[in-house]
């Protein structure tokens, strides 16, 4: 039985990777800021924030493998404190993990740092060109990682599809509650490019497995199951009985209504959301199944219609009691307003 120690632990993706290691069996550590309250007790908890080195070498001891998911999401719009926590936590984690000789590093980066290729499916080694501040952020993360595998450590770098499972609130919130209320859905675009999306349970499940397994290398893992946006939405809002549609809504004008309100702060939109939704975007993991002999489980419209199900029949204490913006309720700002007319 190992000891595994996961950053970031009490948050959405964090708390899955803590649930698929225990059962296992294997012995956890969570490092975070806040306590989750459905943390299993038998949980090693050190509170703390992964900027503090003294903090995360005291985590690191004793660890055999690492699963680093502290990050700051693009909800929190945290300017510069990106660059803080995912840059020079990474920084610090990597440092620290390195020291305590801990077998296997796997950082949790996204699909935020390849911005809008053009080309599809895209390739794990395609060049990193974020669009926005949190992108660039993990990029030079992503970037930090990578040269420590090149000289030598045992690490990955995960680049996970937009991530969605039970617990999953956030912007996700917004989308369950509409089609709840028989609202419009309103798309940038026409909706109809091919987007994918992952289970939480299927991200896990590499992190372990490229940690148990040792294996070095750049994930990119999406689902294996997906079709367009508009056909999955469509799909959800029929399964669950809605009368909500899903409408177009011309690029350009959206976008700059979106940037402006972002810039006001009267949506919690950020740029990640509003400058990629309508582009197509998707991975071939093929390569992540043959180096783990992984599995995924779910595809788009399974996942949606899990985690919409989760959301109507889970109670508002539940869902407000998270820290973690994934795992929380945000307010709509001037969404709200375009709800209300839309059910006219």
């Amino acid at each position: 039985m190992s000891l595994h120690l996961v950053t970031g632990g009490s948050g959405f993706v964090g708390s899955y990777i803590v649930q698929n290691l225990l059962a296992r069996g294997e012995q956890v550590r969570v490092l975070d800021l806040w306590k989750a309250d459905d943390l299993p007790k038998d949980v090693d908890f050190v509170y703390g924030d992964i900027r503090d080195e003294t903090v995360v070498a005291r985590a690191m001891q004793g660890v055999d493998y690492v699963h680093h998911n502290v990050a700051l999401v693009p909800l929190s719009k945290a300017a510069e404190r990106y660059e803080q926590v995912i840059v020079g936590g990474t920084r610090i984690a990597l440092e620290q993990a390195q020291k305590a000789g801990v077998k296997f590093f796997a950082f949790m980066s996204s699909s935020a740092i390849f911005g809008v290729p053009d080309t599809m499916p895209i390739p794990p080694d395609a060049p990193h060109n974020p669009i926005e501040i949190y992108g660039r952020a993990k990029a030079r993360a992503d970037a930090l990682v990578q040269q420590a595998i090149k000289d030598g450590f045992p690490a990955c770098c995960i680049r996970p599809r937009t991530v969605i499972g039970r617990n999953r609130l956030g912007i996700f919130a917004i989308l369950f509650e509409w089609i709840r209320d028989n609202a419009h859905i309103y798309v940038i675009g026409s909706g109809n490019v091919l987007f994918q999306f992952l289970h939480a349970e299927d991200l896990a499940e590499v992190s372990v497995l490229a940690a148990l397994k040792q294996k070095t290398g750049l994930y990119n893992v999406g689902a294996p199951r997906y079709g367009t946006l508009r056909e999955d939405l469509e799909a959800l809002i029929k399964e669950v009985g809605s009368r909500s549609k899903v409408k177009s809504l011309p690029v350009l004008p959206a976008m700059w209504l979106l940037e402006l309100l972002d810039v006001l702060k009267l949506s919690p939109l950020s740029p990640w959301h509003y400058k990629t939704y309508h582009k197509a975007f998707y991975f071939d993991s093929s390569h992540v199944t043959e180096a783990l002999d992984w599995h995924p489980r779910f595809g788009n419209r399974e996942m949606m219609i899990e985690a919409y199900n989760w959301f109507v029949s889970s109670d508002r204490k539940e869902k407000e009691s998270g820290r973690s913006p994934h795992r929380s309720l945000i307010k709509q700002g001037a969404l709200g307003l375009l709800k209300a007319v839309s059910r006219f």
